[in-house]
């Protein structure tokens, strides 16, 4: 039935979970792949495409409520306008790298959106970086679970401890940016009353 269902929805779910946590997913897919549920190659086309409809997604609400967006959480407020600052330098590099930096994924399309940047340019040069994201992910997690499998054996007899593994590493990783999410307002606040002091 588990089989059943991954031949079914797998590639779906892997889209979906792009939207709320992109490696942990690409990593699940990888090792799904691994095992003979799905194929490597749909994994990276799909998580390439759910990413990118992630990012198209955000740089347009930045686009149209921006401001509005940010305001309502003050971490993303700090982010925000340290996004802008760096989108001031060099706006096409930032396009093209901010995938790659913890952090700024979901924040930089806003800021870039609000920037009036051309939606087209934005396009292309997303789905580059998208491109080598997914593809050098799901790729590399595969072939090192390969060379896993090679050294442990069948990883399907190990199976329900490699996904209760991702599945706490996942919510481990959920919990901790929620946690930083929360700690940064306070943060904010304290040094704002040390510095109204002085």
């Amino acid at each position: 039935m588990f089989e059943n269902l991954l031949h079914q929805f797998g590639y779906l779910a892997l889209v979906l979970g792009t939207f709320v946590e992109g490696e942990a997913t690409v990593l699940l897919g990888a090792y799904f792949a691994l095992q003979g549920y799905l194929k490597i190659e749909w994994v990276a086309f799909f998580a390439f495409c759910g990413t990118l409809a992630t990012d198209q997604w955000w740089y347009f609400l930045g686009r149209r409520h921006g401001r509005r967006i940010l305001a309502k959480k003050p971490s993303w407020q700090a982010a925000g306008d340290k996004a802008l600052h760096h989108l001031r330098r060099n706006t096409d590099l930032w396009v093209l790298c901010f995938r790659f930096i913890y952090g700024m994924r979901m924040v930089m399309p806003i800021a870039i959106g609000m920037t009036g940047y051309s939606w087209r340019r934005y396009l292309l040069l997303d789905s580059i970086a998208v491109a080598v994201w997914s593809i050098g992910i799901s790729y590399a997690a595969y072939h090192l679970g390969s060379a896993l499998q090679s050294v442990l054996g069948d990883l399907r007899r190990y199976e329900f401890y490699v996904l209760g593994t991702l599945a706490v590493l996942g919510l481990g990783l959920w919990l901790y940016r929620l946690r930083k999410a929360r700690n940064k307002p306070a943060q904010a606040q304290v040094t704002g009353e040390d510095h109204s002091n002085n």
